[in-house]
């Protein structure tokens, strides 16, 4: 009688065992990978990844260029969180849900955290011969305030007098544009740059003329476009250059 006990035992062991092994063995799994280039200047970083920070070359905190790479398996259902914090206040700054069914949107991912923004997008300086200027644009908040639903805008680079130093077809709110150079005139003298729906002479949004002064200096100008409220009226701003912080 023992015996046939300890059979029936053993045997609802192992149907147990079967069973919890066809699930793993049944559940979807791929692997799944994520480059990583950013840069942040002058706050401290920390990448968390499902909750634990991301070591890179030792250190879980770190500034200027942030390159990485993870190596992961994603389950089918499951979500994976990774997190980008300020490491010094502990504010969560971006994140992105990484899942079986989206890994490829992540395959890459690119950042540049500045003082009161955050681009997700990877910024080279151009080369830039001597006494020429050169200018790109990104504008990451396009629509904002504005209420517009363009995807991109026309921008007509001006001298104060208005002579045209260069146009940008395609400004739009993930990548800067293609740099455009002329010859250097004036460090005094600002230029203005003059945003259009793409295509046309019309303003992006509104009726008036959507004008915005920007500094120009020889060189690289790297230059984020930003909708803002002044005054009960938003209006576009051209203050931070990428390129003072490469």
């Amino acid at each position: 009688m023992n015996k046939i006990l300890a059979l029936l035992l053993f045997f609802t062991l192992l149907s147990c065992t079967d069973s919890n092994t066809m699930q793993l063995l049944d559940k979807v799994q791929k692997p799944g990978e994520v480059n990583i280039k950013g840069f942040s200047k002058p706050d401290v970083l920390q990448l968390r990844f499902n909750g634990q920070p991301v070591a890179i070359d030792g250190k879980i905190s770190y500034t200027n260029t942030i390159e990485t790479q993870l190596q992961f398996v994603l389950d089918q259902g499951e979500a994976n969180k990774l997190a980008v914090y300020n490491n010094e206040t502990g504010t969560e700054i971006a994140k992105y849900n990484i899942t079986y069914d989206n890994i490829n949107d992540y395959k890459n991912l690119y950042f540049f955290n500045l003082p009161g923004i955050y681009l997700q997008t990877y910024a080279v300086k151009p080369q830039v011969n001597l006494g020429k200027v050169g200018f790109e644009f990104i504008f990451p908040n396009l629509g904002e305030f504005s209420g517009a639903s363009e995807k991109n805008v026309k921008g007509i680079l001006k001298r104060d007098n208005g002579v045209v130093l260069a146009e940008f077809d395609h400004i739009g709110k993930d990548s800067f544009t293609a740099v455009k150079i002329y010859n250097f005139y004036s460090s005094a003298a600002p230029v203005y740059l003059e945003l259009y729906k793409a295509g046309t002479t019309e303003p992006y949004a509104g009726s008036k003329m959507i004008q915005v002064k920007v500094k120009q200096h020889t060189g690289a100008n790297m230059i984020v476009l930003q909708e803002k409220m002044e005054n009960g009226e938003w209006v576009v701003k051209g203050d931070i250059d990428v390129a003072e912080y490469l």
